[in-house]
């Protein structure tokens, strides 16, 4: 008899998100998003930036490109309003805005010594992702990180990211063998539909745990430090107890 513990000592790919995941912003998004849409003509402090600024806050996960096409509506508009952003962002993060969360690297060090493999995600552009992994000295902490034009251009709620991190990296057998990570709704959703086998949430980030667990997330931690202890010993090819 399979129990939920030999699935979970059977997880052989983890999928975690960055910002709020791995990575603390400290708000960025939201600074960046005033640039963008000042960028655009939307008044700071009108009912219109307001109501805008917390569909950024739902959505938080989300494609930016997605969010951007839902407030701006014609394309060039979104892709203007995107390209701010990204240009935004980028600027915070060089300017040292940001760090890991406590204990990140650590567990990601710790589960890849024990045989697993691990896939860093994200709803930025590849620029912003790029930027980050530089900030933070991770460009060679994981063998695969993807943003949306990564796995076709489609992010998160969809699959795809998770799908494609399990077809490139050829690290488990089947997708249940998979573990989604992150902070917001929209990880957990993505996770679900790509039918991985652990959905979990932490609080470090947009979400809090109600809103997790509605979005289908069956572990929700205080951060990504306590991973591996909830995984456990790899039992598979190349872990301790294979």
């Amino acid at each position: 008899m399979v129990t939920e513990l030999d699935e979970l000592n059977d997880i052989r790919l983890v999928v975690l998100d960055m910002a709020g995941t791995t990575v603390a912003d400290g708000g960025l998004v939201e600074r960046a998003f005033a640039v963008a849409a000042e960028e655009l003509g939307v008044e700071p402090g009108s009912a219109d930036h307001a109501e805008k600024l917390d569909y950024v806050r739902a959505t938080m996960g989300e494609s930016k490109i997605s969010v951007f096409r839902h407030l701006f509506g014609e394309e060039p508009l979104a892709q203007r309003a995107n390209a701010a952003f990204e240009k935004a962002y980028g600027e915070l993060v060089d300017g040292g805005a940001i760090a890991p969360i406590a204990g990140a690297r650590e567990a990601i060090e710790e589960l890849q010594a024990g045989g697993r493999t691990v896939v860093l995600t994200t709803g930025f552009a590849r620029v912003t992702q790029d930027a980050i992994l530089a900030a933070l000295g991770w460009q060679d902490l994981v063998p695969l990180t993807l943003c949306p034009a990564d796995a076709g251009g489609r992010g998160r709620p969809c699959p795809d990211m998770v799908l494609e991190a399990f077809l490139r990296t050829k690290a488990a057998e089947g997708v249940r063998q998979t573990a989604v990570l992150g902070d917001t709704s929209y990880d957990m959703l993505s996770g679900i539909r790509a039918g991985a086998g652990l959905v979990a949430g932490v609080l470090t980030g947009a979400h809090d745990e109600d809103a997790l667990r509605a979005a289908g997330a069956g572990q929700v931690l205080d951060s990504v430090a306590e991973l591996p202890a909830l995984l456990g010993d790899f039992t598979g090819p190349g872990g301790g107890r294979s």
